[in-house]
């Protein structure tokens, strides 16, 4: 397949874009508002062309111990689902991000806690980034604003997995996973050969052990001096990570007052507020984080020496706020304003509370 522009669903971009990307293998379980991700993939049938895996699981524990598995003999493998779902699949991350595999997870989030609603949310913002699961570990997270992220994510989130043996994760939520854009879909890349696989991940338990000793895929340590040694060994990773992987966008940045902070479809809103408050004489910026860990902390942190306030625009309760707030460390004032159970405001609704945080 060469590369190709339709018009489509976020979820369906993500099945496209994993088979286009030589995805070796997809395991999940069916969730609003996510389902379309293994319904999409089902209806291609790439194991007729790729010779991809596709396999509904019995449950979403299931599903992310196959991916664990994939992930040990070396391969793209991946697994999608909404805020629920992913809840139970964090032991099984936990137990991934501590044996330093990579693959790559999709949340497509909805309202909570609990069943909550099959309405967009953005409050799995500190599941993701601060660990669901157990342990000090981090997930490298990206935040889709579009369809086209979507679809590009899937790639760059492979990518940096691999590149860092960690899972990545694509933090999206209901609304970029239902919405329909243009998106211009890659080239067909070929899947790797086993041979490949092995040069690529000699760590890889792939049953070929060629004369050398076994690889052993596990995140148990008995010794807690060793198990100290593998954390300090995570920790320089992961500082390592936050040096290179920061991404983030700006926009109508230089000359602003006030500075709007907001990801995945909050974003897109703002983006239409910061218009409008403009239009009524404040300058408005909008700083949109594209990597929610690594953080641009220091890209927020930088304009709190030029900028009146801040003001975080998320799908929930308050969370990111408190990340940005440690990144100005008191140097600025720092409010939130959001909806709850899966309502989305209108771009007004943040002009509103932009003069009333912020300028009152």
């Amino acid at each position: 397949m060469e590369e190709e522009v339709v018009l489509m669903k976020g979820n369906e971009a993500i099945s496209h874009a994993a088979i286009r990307y030589g995805v070796d293998g997809y395991f999940g379980y069916p969730i609003t508002p996510q389902s379309e991700v293994l319904e999409t993939l089902a209806d291609l049938k790439p194991w007729e062309t790729t010779g991809m895996v596709v396999l509904q699981a019995e449950s979403e524990v299931a599903a992310i111990n196959m991916v664990y598995g994939g992930a040990g003999s070396g391969k793209m493998v991946m697994t999608s689902s909404s805020s629920p779902g992913v809840s139970l699949k964090q032991e099984g991350i936990s137990y991934i991000a501590g044996a330093e595999l990579p693959c790559l997870i999709v949340n497509v989030m909805r309202g909570g806690p609990g069943l909550g609603t099959i309405q967009p949310s953005q409050a799995d913002y500190f599941q993701t980034v601060k660990g669901g699961g157990h342990g000090d570990y981090r997930l490298i997270a990206l935040a889709p604003a579009s369809v086209q992220e979507m679809a590009d994510f899937v790639g760059l989130g492979f990518e940096l997995a691999f590149k860092y043996r960690n899972p990545a994760i694509i933090l999206a939520d209901g609304v970029i996973g239902q919405m329909m854009e243009k998106v211009v879909l890659p080239a067909q890349r070929k899947r790797l050969t086993d041979e490949e696989v092995i040069a690529r991940c000699p760590w890889a338990t792939t049953g070929k052990a060629n004369g050398r000793k076994p690889n052993i895929i596990t995140s148990l340590e008995l010794d807690p001096y060793a198990m100290e040694q593998n954390n300090i060994r995570f920790q320089a990773k992961y500082k390592e990570i936050e040096e290179n992987e920061v991404r983030y966008e700006e926009i109508n940045c230089e000359d602003a007052e006030y500075l709007i902070v907001a990801f995945g479809s909050s974003a897109r809103i703002c983006q239409k507020s910061m218009e409008l408050a403009r239009a009524e004489g404040i300058k408005v910026g909008l700083l949109r984080p594209i990597t929610l860990w690594p953080f641009p902390t220091k890209a927020i942190a930088k304009y709190a020496e030029k900028v009146k306030g801040m003001i975080s625009v998320e799908l929930n309760a308050g969370q990111m706020v408190e990340d940005i707030r440690l990144a100005v460390n008191g140097r600025v004032k720092v409010e939130h304003f959001g909806r709850l159970g899966g309502i989305v405001p209108d771009p007004d609704e943040v002009v509103e509370a932009i003069k009333e945080k912020l300028i009152k």
